[in-house]
């Protein structure tokens, strides 16, 4: 290589990194987008009676439940929009002594534990939540009861970990507020082995198999029913998924699943019973409408393992089928790659045009390149 060559290559490689770089501002921003601003609320008529039996009456009592907010949806990963300004989920006060006691009720819709206000979320939100309450949603033996799905595949059960705003003095008065709500959701699956966190609920269930049957049970770590990865997550505006379903909700739906053994998920969807005394099971409501909302994303979702449904007829009551690998190169990601093969070959020939004149006495310091590691973003199980 002569001599001019050196002052080619290096002004090649200055006009791939500008290049580099402009598109990378442009494609931050073109990916960020602001949560959505809540649309104005309504007060439900009250709280009247109603049932998982009557959802499609649910909004003429409550007016809410008609809205263009509304909870819970689809999650489709590549429709998501992925933004670094989504903070990791960070808890305080989540790990109860013992001798703090809680109460485990039936309310005949659902098992709620209420929880104690010194838990709180104290990042992730532009603001600070206290925890009020966290209830379970779950199928039957014959299928899975998960509210919100992701790809179309519905887990066999989900927690819901309900927080109101702390600039209100309470959940009745934050409830009725745009920014008033924020809820933590996560799915749960079946796994090889036993949880001990949820076994904390689940070997209280036979104490209150009736509706509005309740029983106190000691404090434990409330953190153990989340996912151990709280910094991926999806993120989007929504509403309570029961009447009176104000559209205040700012909800989190984590990317990893909590593990339950078989016998406990099956604890979960058999032992408690309903306001008519029938088997309290398949507790979740059906998915809505989107209406132009945009599901955020704390990870890039251009590589994701999805659940493969079972084959129609097939047994649903199982694990749904082997995992499919999928992946889908976006235009970053092409744009890298290019950029990556350029560099090499500008830093090659910058090599051997070093090598060719050390004899020439000639100290040239060779420039240094960090690796740079792209992680495919996957739907892990957090096995306990």
């Amino acid at each position: 290589m002569s001599r001019a060559a050196l002052p080619a290559a290096l002004l090649l490689l200055l006009q791939l990194l500008v290049l580099l770089g402009a598109l990378r501002r442009a494609g931050a921003a073109a990916g960020h987008s602001a949560e959505d601003a809540p649309h104005s609320h309504e007060r439900g008529p009250g709280q009247s009676h109603w049932s998982y039996e009557d959802r499609q009456e649910w909004a003429s009592r409550y007016p809410d439940c008609g809205g263009t907010m509304q909870s819970p949806i689809g999650i489709d990963t590549a429709e998501t929009v992925f933004s670094p300004q989504l903070r990791p989920i960070q808890l305080a006060g989540y790990s109860l002594p013992s001798k703090e006691t809680l109460k485990l009720k039936n309310n005949g819709h659902t098992v709620v534990l209420e929880l104690p206000e010194s838990l709180a979320i104290t990042s992730g939100y532009a603001q600070q939540y206290r925890a009020v309450q966290l209830h379970l949603h779950w199928g039957s033996l014959a299928g899975p009861g998960s509210e919100h799905t992701v790809n179309n595949h519905r887990f066999p059960a989900e927690i819901h970990v309900v927080h109101y705003n702390t600039k209100y003095d309470n959940i009745e008065e934050a409830m009725v507020h745009p920014d008033g709500l924020a809820v933590l959701g996560a799915f749960l699956q079946v796994g090889p082995r036993e949880n001990p966190y949820y076994r904390q609920i689940l070997e209280h269930l036979y104490k209150i198999q009736g509706e509005d049957e309740e029983v106190f049970v000691p404090g434990f770590n409330i953190a153990g029913l989340l996912p151990a990865n709280l910094n991926l997550y999806f993120r989007y505006n929504g509403s309570l998924t029961t009447p009176p379903c104000y559209q205040t909700v700012k909800w989190t739906v984590f990317n990893q699943t909590v593990q339950l053994s078989q016998d406990q998920m099956s604890v979960l969807v058999t032992t408690l019973r309903g306001d008519d005394n029938s088997p309290l099971q398949n507790n979740f409501r059906e998915l809505q409408k989107l209406h132009g909302r945009h599901v955020l994303a704390s990870f890039q979702t251009t590589l994701t393992w999805v659940k493969e449904l079972p084959p129609p007829g097939g047994d649903s009551s199982s694990e749904a089928g082997a995992e499919k690998h999928t992946s889908s190169f976006q235009a970053g990601d092409v744009l890298a790659v290019l950029f990556g093969v350029l560099f090499a070959i500008t830093a090659l020939a910058f090599l051997l045009y070093v090598h060719k004149h050390r004899n020439q006495n000639t100290r040239l310091d060779s420039p240094t390149k960090s690796k740079v590691i792209y992680t495919a973003a996957t739907t892990d199980e957090n096995a306990v």
